[in-house]
């Protein structure tokens, strides 16, 4: 072969291993659709559990220690065993309204509704994991903690209720303080709470039911009327979310009924006063024996006695231990129905640990180190407050034993189930599948790792934690990823402050700042353009950034035009396009669908980059008798897709540097054929127009 040949067959040995890549995916996801049964699904969510409170995580290191305290959870460590670790896993928010949003919404805290301290407010009228689920074809549940429902001006018909947000049924608590007693009757610490199956309050018929008890019981007793009734052959999506051990740290009226499963375990029993098989003894009165005479060193000295533990840390543990029975019952009502080779579980917590107890003797996380091998906790950006406890089983398809590497956050999950039922996500949402780390196969994409919360608190001032982090005034804050390199910031007070920048494989403490280092130069204003090019401002939740101006990138080897690629089929919303495989593609001088006579349905995707001619404030619309979602960077501009009114103007504003920025402009064809599309801009010395075709640009070669 001769020098001049080399590089062209380099290049199509490059171009094949794309393709295949490519295909490889979609060969998994048409596998995972045309199967006879598409899997179930039971996303379990936490309440302020820390991924040092899992044995399996960190626990276990302590178990030979007598004068260490340490939590046992033996059946999410055997759930860790058979299924899949994701070590290096984040919630959205470190604080529980904001975290839940993104994880129903699968979209980061830089464009879901809900952000800082709003609970109780109305999640958005977008997709969910219950609508995109049931579109699907999927049965879909809610039980637990919800918390995003709108005020109570609406009850009990909130805006926001779980069945206005793609759930076909609902038992657990609307208000988000109502999750802060575990005795809803009795309300032992914090008064009386609600409980609504549906829109019908319940309360009145829950003597002595333990929520953690009340939610498991109810979750079994509609998997097993679901498979007994006419949807039995319908794959069901089960979004159980706990709202323990949070705060009040109650405790369960007896031992976990022994058995499991079908007949043993938690049961519904659905009479008015005993709904649940554990409404009987004493409310808040039973400790787990493992812990109910256990001691510890109190002072660090070998020489001196252990002492027993405090009563609020045998409740914490036996809070925790009580959600990890009820995994092991879970996992046994499958087998027993013969539906745990296609169920999948994921288990995580919705942010770090608490330091509340609400109780007359404090809590305090440092007892068990439930932050784990970080330092952080709950309102905190540092890892120990965004780092989840976080495990995936699919028997058969996760292999078991498996440790995920690379991170990922509480917004992939829409992303992955997904790919997983053989459908793209929406194109509005912020996740990437994660099914090439769960199976091992295929190329896993890079998470979105963005996180920003505000908090007029401080980090505590636990020995346990880094001097410089001690006391630290949270303010706005901000928490960004990209391989092994966390940056984060407190207390900004404008976009040029400094991140911090910590190797996070090598230092999970974050003790050493590499930001002063001469070649973190880049990488620290690299951090700074992400930070503006990964959200929108929100004007119920301002940012000390918004106003700024959101950077430009370099350009080079460009050409008049943006990349077109179509995609045939019935998409449910505007989806997002990595793995899909197109039937045509081109280059366009304007994202005209006219122009280019599209006579199918599916869908048509433009990139490239848009050359902004001075900096300002730019106004862009887009009219469409389909759908369509436009994008800047990572920036969300117009969402003109989950009920859109077809043929109306939808508009979205972002203050731009001059210079280039990326562009993805996704949008629906119809079998019609006459899909229309204008994409309109308005900005400094420009009057509202269709944007130029010599302002639009792509990269030479990136085209094939």
């Amino acid at each position: 072969m001769t020098k001049q040949n080399r590089v062209p067959f380099l290049f199509y040995i490059s171009l094949l291993t794309s393709v295949l890549s490519v295909i490889q995916a979609q060969d998994i996801t048409k596998e995972l659709s045309n199967s006879i049964e598409k899997p179930n699904i039971i996303f379990i969510l936490t309440d302020d559990l820390g991924y040092g409170d899992l044995g399996i995580l960190f626990q276990n290191r302590f178990e030979q220690s007598l004068d260490v305290p340490n939590q046992l959870t033996p059946h999410l460590d055997a759930m860790a065993h058979d299924g899949v670790q994701l070590p290096q896993h984040y919630c959205a928010a470190p604080v529980c309204a904001p975290s839940r949003a993104s994880l129903l919404l699968g979209q980061s805290q830089g464009h879901a509704n809900v952000r800082d301290n709003q609970f109780d407010k109305a999640l958005s009228n977008n997709y969910t994991l219950g609508t995109v689920m049931k579109k699907a074809g999927y049965s879909t549940v809610a039980f637990g903690k919800w918390g995003l429902q709108g005020f109570d001006d609406d009850a009990p018909n909130w805006t926001a209720h779980p069945l206005n947000r793609g759930f076909d049924y609902f038992l657990g608590y609307m208000r988000h303080r109502d999750g802060h007693e575990h005795y809803p009757k009795e309300g032992l610490y914090r008064g009386v709470k609600e409980v609504w199956e549906n829109r019908t309050n319940i309360t009145e018929d829950l003597d002595k039911c333990y929520t953690a008890d009340l939610w498991t019981a109810a979750a079994k007793k509609w998997i097993v009327d679901h498979k007994k009734g006419k949807d039995a052959k319908k794959p069901f999506f089960m979004y159980l979310a706990y709202d323990t051990p949070h705060a009040v740290l109650e405790l369960p009226t007896q031992a976990y009924p022994s058995g499991g499963g079908l007949n043993g375990g938690l049961q519904w029993l659905g009479e008015p006063g005993h709904m649940i098989n554990t409404a009987s003894g004493k409310i808040d009165s039973w400790i787990n024996p493992d812990y109910a005479n256990a001691k510890y060193d109190d002072d660090q000295d070998s020489n001196t006695p252990l002492v027993p533990w405090p009563d609020v840390y045998k409740r914490y543990a036996t809070d925790t231990r009580r959600i990890d029975d009820a995994i092991g019952d879970i996992r046994t009502l499958l087998k027993d129905l013969k539906i745990d080779n296609n169920t999948i579980i994921v288990f995580t917590s919705d942010n770090g640990p608490s330091s509340e107890s609400y109780l007359k003797e404090s809590y305090h996380p440092t007892f068990f180190k439930s932050f784990g091998p970080f330092d952080g906790m709950k309102r905190d950006c540092w890892e120990g407050g965004v780092r989840m406890p976080t495990l995936a089983l699919w028997p058969g398809h996760f292999p078991s034993g498996r440790v995920v590497s690379s991170p990922s956050i509480s917004y992939d999950w829409m992303a992955t189930m997904m790919d997983i039922v053989g459908l793209p996500s929406p194109a509005v949402s912020d996740g990437v599948s994660l099914l090439p780390s769960l199976t091992g196969v295929g190329k896993q994409q890079a998470s979105n790792v963005y996180i920003e919360y505000l908090h007029n608190g401080r980090t505590p001032s636990y020995s346990d934690f880094e001097t410089n982090h001690q006391a630290r005034h949270r303010g706005q804050m901000q928490m960004l990823r990209e391989g092994d390199f966390v940056a984060v910031r407190y207390d900004i007070k404008s976009a040029k402050d400094d991140f911090e920048i910590y190797n996070v494989v090598k230092d999970p403490k974050q003790t050493n700042n590499l930001a002063t280092d001469n070649d973190m130069v880049l990488i620290q204003k690299k951090f700074k353009d992400m930070a503006l090019q990964s959200r929108m401002p929100n004007m119920t939740a301002p940012r000390p950034y918004d106003k700024e101006l959101v950077p430009n990138i370099s350009a080079k080897n460009i050409a008049p035009g943006l990349i077109w690629h179509c995609y045939e089929g019935q998409f449910p919303w505007v989806p997002q396009v990595t793995n899909l495989i197109p039937i045509a593609s081109g280059i366009a001088d304007t994202p005209q669908i006219k122009k280019n006579k599209m006579k199918y349905e599916g869908a048509i995707y433009f990139e490239g980059f848009i050359n902004v001619p001075v900096d300002g404030e730019y106004d862009f619309f887009i009219t469409t008798n389909t759908g369509a979602v436009l994008r800047i960077h990572q920036s969300n501009i117009i969402d003109a897709d989950y009920e859109y009114r077809q043929s109306t103007p939808k508009a979205g504003e972002i203050r731009l540097n001059a210079g280039w920025h990326p562009i993805k402009l996704y949008a629906l064809l119809n079998k019609q054929g006459n899909s229309s599309l204008k994409l309109e801009w308005r900005g400094p010395g420009i009057q509202r127009r269709e944007v130029p075709q010599t302002v639009f640009f792509h990269e030479i070669g990136a085209f094939k």
